[in-house]
């Protein structure tokens, strides 16, 4: 949901919230495109990598949990602004559906740079878009009901781990969707979901009712937030220590304790575990509240970027694969037209139609990702502008 949403500009800290991961979220993509080892390995696999290689993916985890735990926020806020239910239920469900829209046609362009994929991916935009459609129907429950009702299912969705798509037959694509992702066959294309729905919309739910505690006094909520925050990350601490429940991936003690540490904290994204949220909400209310009391200048990045994700976001992901673009043919000349337009192998593209030794190494990724914050500022602080000063309709699909 959309700062120009919000009831009080005193709430511009969830806008930076949301700026500082949208920043850190373009890191995760540039190493997808530009880092060597992203052909070959994921860099949480602790066989292989690096506390720097491992830290570069880890720290980018916070971003789906923020944007779907702001996006509950923002729905709620909306709707206090001499909104209906039912004005709120259809804004959910029509922005749901652009998402889906976009993440089958403008994305897959972004992803593919190509017309002829057989891989369709249904990431981010995906999931927010099935999420928002749900909570277009679950804004009805009492807020009470919903509360529990989100709690209960981050708490216990592990419990289904041990239930595999297989049971359900043909409808094994829809356990998929809900619960296991896994590879799902469309008129001849492989369809790719890994971001599952069962705990995002819960994510997005449990934030919806807390923005009740947004309209709170300022002490009030901040003393919330941060009660809240340590609760849950506390929590993180514990039930990953005791690994018995919480993730079906388990840590072990590793080669030193660096790599132990990188063993507790790595935690399954796919699906979201227990672990995963708690690891990621419970620091991220944390520094809600310390931006809460902050001022904030229109023209700050992370109000900039907070203010236009869905723009950002599309934006960053044409950039980034036109850089990719130009990074190969300087290195390989006219031939990075043949691989450069297919799907990456980091993505389950072809590896074979790949240079040896593709990509680069951590300085190019974190440079292109300077580059790539760099070169999308001017253009969406001119977009911010646009939304401040417009009421157009439209603009609050964007």
């Amino acid at each position: 949901m959309d700062s120009h949403t919000q009831p009080s500009s005193r709430l511009s800290s969830i806008d930076a919230l949301r700026g500082a991961v949208m920043i850190i979220m373009a890191l995760d993509h540039v190493r997808d495109f530009f880092h060597v080892g992203a052909m070959s390995f994921s860099p949480t696999d602790l066989t292989q990598t690096w506390p720097l290689l491992f830290f570069t993916r880890w720290i980018t985890h916070f971003c789906l949990p923020v944007f779907m735990f702001a996006a509950g926020m923002g729905a709620f806020l909306f709707g206090q602004r001499n909104r209906t239910k039912r004005q709120l239920s259809h804004f959910l469900w029509t922005r749901g559906a652009w998402f889906i829209v976009l993440e089958l046609t403008v994305m897959q362009l972004a992803y593919h740079f190509n017309l002829s994929y057989t891989l369709i991916f249904l990431l981010i935009l995906w999931v927010f878009g099935i999420c928002m459609i749900a909570m277009a129907g679950l804004i009805y429950l009492p807020t009470r009901w919903l509360a529990a009702l989100s709690v209960v299912v981050i708490l216990f969705h592990n419990c289904l781990d041990g239930i595999e798509a297989e049971r359900f037959g043909s409808f094994a694509w829809l356990w998929n969707l809900l619960h296991q992702p896994g590879p799902i066959s469309v008129a001849g294309r492989q369809v790719l979901a890994p971001y599952t729905f069962l705990p995002w919309i819960a994510v997005l739910a449990a934030g919806y009712c807390f923005g009740q505690i947004l309209l709170l006094e300022p002490a009030s909520r901040r003393r919330i937030m941060l009660s809240a925050g340590l609760v849950l990350t506390i929590a993180f601490i514990v039930v990953r220590a005791v690994n018995r429940y919480g993730d079906p991936a388990p840590w072990e003690h590793q080669k030193s304790g660096v790599f132990t540490v990188l063993s507790f904290l790595n935690c399954t994204k796919y699906p979201g575990s227990l672990d995963f949220l708690l690891m990621t909400l419970g620091p991220s209310l944390l520094v809600l509240a310390f931006l809460d009391p902050l001022k904030f200048k229109p023209d700050n990045p992370l109000i900039v970027f907070g203010r236009v994700p869905m723009f950002y976001f599309v934006l960053h992901f044409y950039l980034i694969h036109a850089l990719a673009v130009l990074a190969a043919w300087i290195r390989y000349g006219n031939s990075a037209a043949a691989f450069m337009f297919h799907t990456l192998p980091s993505m389950g593209g072809p590896q074979q139609l790949f240079p040896a030794n593709f990509g680069y190494g951590l300085w190019a990724v974190y440079g292109v990702w300077a580059l790539v914050v760099v070169s999308l500022y001017p253009v969406c602080r001119w977009f911010a502008k646009v939304k401040a000063t417009r009421s157009d309709w439209w603009l609050s699909y964007l």
